[in-house]
């Protein structure tokens, strides 16, 4: 069977335009529509230091081979595609910034200074911030006194190429370099009103107005912005015993990874863009064009000095779970029934409480979690710590190899362990992607076992914006499979040697995911064949791994009705005959969308799953993840309507075409508009 297959990284790229098309959306309040493009910003500057390094080698090989591309989602064609397309939206989002938002700013009589003189008005008190909170900070550094191994630029950090010329030797042109210490100083610095104008300004702009005072003897003919963004993508996938202490030497190593793009001032002369590329080492296809100001990724700091509704969206509380709200012991009411919470919409205290309560429960002998990202002053982890001071048994498997958390991650296990907490560490050549905890509890001679399944993070600050779902419950079946796996990540070894596994409730990837989840359409498949209802309804964050998407394209061709919500990363191509019966659809707005949610019809026995694990080759074939049933009646409904709502949503929802753009939805006449997370909302406060 032909599988057509969008190339991932022209898709992600599809996502992060329609985040930067919430920036240019007027009925996005004003300073949430500049966090989107401070969103926009960091993701890209992300692409260029995970997946661009990939990309560009690619290309190489297929220069030299083309036949090398296989059947694998490349084509000679993708890096002048990708390169196209990042070129277009930059334009959109210069034009964002300048042609719309800005200007909007000033509705407000706010002015940011950008790509323009500062007002004489404000000189004094720039020079005196430059004088007394920035220059000690500064390092001036001159090109032609160092030699190029001498220099390096740090990852994603912003610099300044200075060109002067000695008083005493006007002709002669020489350069320098200034670092802009944006990373320990603030990036906007706000300045005295001007005629009820509230005024702020840009570090660079601080640093620029006064570089003067930096070449004393000197005439300064030009400044202009760099930045450079190294490689990320350290190989962690041969780690062996000694993990800690490689995966520390990986992250030094990150950071002086090989550059993936030279970023510079377009204003910069050509003589100085050559002469930097072969001082710095960069190739030709490294070197990208872009304005006056890098990193704008800061502009989620900007200051709001003048406060109004229409900056920010409405304060939304997460609501309390008004059947928890007078439950005196939390692990008794899991014992009793199971629990489902929805985040952000409602607290995340009950998670954090189920933790807590554990870490004292005189009853609860064990404690079992896998962390992949931590919070950095996680609660979470502190009640570990408690837990065994209080002596309990706890035993954590902190996954090291979680890209750019990996510092964050090994202070915690430093600290847990010294505690007394039993840390396991990463798996060679797997990560352990699961969100899955177990506490047993010793009732004489009795065990009793809680579990609690999520489809995000335990980390109690991404949980107020990301979107997920978390399970309590003391299902026997399900309960004893999450102490099988612990036992198996324990042993650390892997999973062929542990084939005899057998999971009946719960889809571990290594073990039954991918197997399961093909019977489970292949089971729609037979029954669209015998002329019963057969739908599909899957929630994912990314859809790349090319057996399911062929298991989705043959459903489809059965007459299997199939409704996708993909947030980013969609390899599937929807219009096409092989997908004539599916619909995708992704969703960008206040939060970020995470969950992943499986919903199969089984002729009207409706089974729903969640979990952790998206449809991509890293997900179902180098991780090890979990996916669950909700077998409650009462919560699966609670799933599917919030899944009806995300397909109803006609506001900021869009459509994937055949070449994954974002194509709006067209209300239906007389068709109220539906905004899913709005109404989500609503939904939530009604249980």
């Amino acid at each position: 069977m032909n599988v057509p297959l969008y190339d991932r990284d022209l898709s992600w790229l599809s996502f992060n335009y329609r985040v930067l098309c919430m920036a240019r959306d007027e009925k996005v309040p004003l300073y949430e529509r500049i966090k989107f493009l401070s969103i926009f910003s960091s993701n890209l500057d992300e692409f260029f230091r995970v997946r661009m390094p990939a990309v560009l080698a690619v290309n190489k090989v297929l220069d030299n081979n083309p036949a090398a591309a296989g059947e694998e989602i490349i084509s000679p064609d993708t890096l002048p595609a990708i390169q196209e397309e990042i070129n277009r939206q930059l334009g959109v989002f210069g034009q964002t910034l300048t042609g719309q938002l800005l200007p909007a700013l000033g509705s407000y009589n706010i002015h940011l200074y950008y790509n323009e003189p500062i007002h004489t008005q404000h000189h004094e008190h720039l020079r005196e911030y430059f004088l007394t909170r920035v220059l000690s900070f500064l390092q001036p550094l001159w090109l032609r006194r160092k030699k190029p191994e001498e220099v390096f630029l740090e990852n994603n950090q912003l610099y300044l190429v200075v060109s002067v010329t000695e008083d005493s030797a006007p002709d002669m042109q020489q350069y320098a370099l200034v670092n802009i210490p944006s990373a320990v100083l603030p990036r906007f610095i706000e300045l005295p009103a001007l005629d009820n104008v509230y005024y702020i300004a840009m570090l660079d702009d601080v640093i620029r107005d006064n570089i003067g005072f930096l070449f004393p003897g000197y005439t300064v003919n030009g400044c202009y912005s760099i930045k450079i963004t190294r490689d990320a993508e350290t190989d962690m996938n041969e780690l062996a015993n000694d993990i800690l202490e490689q995966v520390e030497t990986m992250i030094v190593k990150r950071e002086l990874g090989i550059p993936t793009r030279f970023l510079f001032d377009a204003a910069m002369p050509l003589a100085l863009r050559k002469l930097l590329a072969v001082y710095f080492h960069i190739l030709p296809e490294e070197m990208v064009e872009g304005g006056r100001y890098h990193n704008l990724k800061d502009l989620a700091d900007l200051p709001m000095p003048v406060k109004s509704p229409a900056f920010a969206y409405p304060k939304q509380s997460s609501l309390p779970e008004s059947s928890l709200e007078n439950t005196p012991r939390l692990l008794e009411e899991v014992m009793r029934r199971d629990i489902l919470l929805h985040a952000p919409y409602q607290r995340y205290d009950y998670i954090l409480r189920f933790f807590n309560e554990a870490a004292v429960d005189p009853s609860v002998q064990e404690i079992y979690i896998t962390l992949y990202r931590i919070a950095s002053s996680s609660q979470i982890a502190n009640a570990l710590i408690s837990a065994a001071h209080n002596g309990k048994q706890v035993t954590v498997f902190v996954e090291l190899k979680a890209r750019f958390d990996e510092a964050n991650n090994i202070r915690w296990a430093k600290k847990m362990k010294a505690a007394g907490v039993k840390i396991i560490y990463s798996i060679p050549g797997l990560k352990v992607h699961a969100k899955i905890a177990l506490v047993k509890r010793r009732r004489g001679y009795q065990w009793d076992y809680a579990g609690l399944m999520a489809t995000g993070n335990f980390n109690e600050s991404t949980a107020r914006f990301y979107t997920d779902h978390v399970l309590m419950t003391a299902h026997p079946g399900m309960t004893q499979e999450l102490e099988l796996l612990f036992l198996y990540l324990q042993a650390r070894e892997q999973p062929v040697k542990y084939s005899y596994l057998t999971f009946n409730h719960l889809l571990v990837a290594q073990f039954n995911m991918m197997a399961r989840f093909k019977q489970l359409i292949n089971r729609e498949i037979e029954n669209a064949r015998a002329g019963k209802p057969a739908k599909i309804t899957i929630k994912l964050n990314n859809l790349q791994e090319k057996e399911m998407i062929a298991s989705l394209y043959a459903a489809s061709q059965e007459g299997v009705e199939i409704d996708m919500i993909v947030r980013s990363i969609c390899c599937l191509v929807p219009d096409q005959p092989e997908s004539s019966n599916i619909r995708v659809r992704r969703i960008v707005d206040r939060y970020l969308e995470h969950a992943r949610v499986f919903i199969f019809h089984n002729n009207g026995n409706e089974e729903v799953y969640m979990g952790s694990a998206d449809w991509m080759n890293r997900n179902l074939h180098r991780r090890i993840e979990v996916v669950f049933p909700i077998y409650d009646p009462a919560l699966q409904q609670q799933l599917k309507e919030i899944i009806r709502l995300q397909l109803a949503d006609n506001t900021n929802a869009v459509r994937l075409d055949a070449n994954i753009h974002n194509i709006e939805i067209e209300p239906v006449a007389g068709a109220a508009p539906v905004n899913a997370q709005a109404s989500i909302y609503q939904y939530v406060q009604s249980l």
